[in-house]
């Protein structure tokens, strides 16, 4: 059913009202909670399922003092490794780099011994943290955008492209049952408000791998992620990567960042609706922008960037053709 959009307070859930511990990327808050039972359960499977505890050592790089660590194979996590270096690495790491070649999620446990490093926003090489954060930032943006509108409006996310810091804005693709919505500046102040608010209650970032067949059964009610799933595995080892904020759960290969809390200035600068050949009610472009906690900027320069983040965001369009992202975290299909 196609609804004509009017005012913020016809479709927006007021932010006064909002529950984020309650957030509705489904239906009903019920699914919801059956998505997050499943997450969970898994979890608690494959810590499980680890066995006899192995020890392995992580050579922890970038400090003149730093010891070799003691830790648990397949169990221990970046972060479990920063807890034993301070607590400034531990708050301030957006991801790390495993053996100077692969970066790593900060709450991913790691397999065997390593050479570790923890990469920050001031980091001389910031390219895989850019991306990092602005993945991150996209994750959210549907985290938001999903629990946004009142019941009457279908919200069904379909995905997000490669990060691309340079385009000035991150993305997410979103299908809503709105013929025409053209947001309004306060409209869009509110969903920035959200953001920010979501971000503040400090969750941690978790991610899990999944088989294909519990990822369906997760993501049945979404059209979209059920039909990209299997393509998705096939770029990613037969597995689908999770990741959880709150009781959010999207599909993306990663990294992210490894809490909300990094996020520090968000807008969300602009809602295009976009002209693809996906069937269904039209597909709308979320975009924001946003800097990392320990990132300051006057106004007038960050109203530069605001500013730049309303154009049209250059990334491909989402279509009925297979499009596969940087990292496979999405592959764009429809009927």
């Amino acid at each position: 059913m196609s609804l004509k959009f009017a005012t913020l307070s016809n479709f927006l859930t007021k932010s006064r009202h909002i529950n984020y511990s309650n957030i509705r990327l489904l239906s009903t808050p019920s699914e919801v909670q059956q998505q997050n039972e499943m997450f969970l359960l898994e979890q608690k499977r494959q810590k499980e399922q680890v066995g006899r505890i192995e020890k392995m050592e992580i050579e922890v790089c970038g400090f003149n003092d730093a010891p070799s660590l003691i830790m648990n194979r397949n169990i221990s996590t970046p972060y479990d490794c920063a807890k034993h270096i301070n607590e400034k690495v531990m708050n301030n790491a957006a991801v790390a780099l495993v053996n100077n070649e692969v970066l790593w999620h900060m709450h991913k446990p790691l397999p065997d011994s390593c050479k570790l490093e923890f990469l920050h926003y001031n980091h001389p090489q910031p390219g895989g943290v850019n991306k990092a954060f602005w993945r991150t930032c996209s994750f959210l943006l549907g985290a938001v955008a999903s629990q946004a509108f009142k019941d009457k409006v279908d919200v069904q996310l379909h995905s997000f492209p490669i990060p691309n810091v340079k385009s000035g804005s991150f993305v997410y693709d979103i299908q809503l049952s709105l013929d025409n919505w053209t947001p309004k500046e306060d409209e869009l102040r509110v969903l920035s408000l959200e953001y920010k608010k979501f971000c503040q209650e400090e969750h941690p970032i978790t991610c899990l791998d999944v088989s294909v067949d519990l990822a369906l059964l997760m993501f049945e009610k979404n059209p979209h992620k059920t039909m990209q799933i299997p393509d998705i595995a096939a770029n990613n080892n037969g597995k689908i990567t999770l990741f959880r904020a709150g009781e959010y759960i999207d599909i993306s290969k990663g990294p992210m960042i490894a809490n909300t809390n990094q996020v520090g200035r968000i807008t969300v600068s602009n809602v295009i609706k976009l002209e693809t050949d996906i069937k269904g009610p039209p597909i709308y472009r979320f975009q924001g922008v946003a800097l990392p906690h320990n990132i300051i900027l006057n106004h007038f320069a960050f109203s530069v960037l605001e500013k730049r983040a309303k154009q049209l965001n250059p990334a491909r369009l989402p279509g009925s053709q297979g499009v596969t992202t940087e990292d496979n975290s999405f592959i764009a299909q429809a009927n």
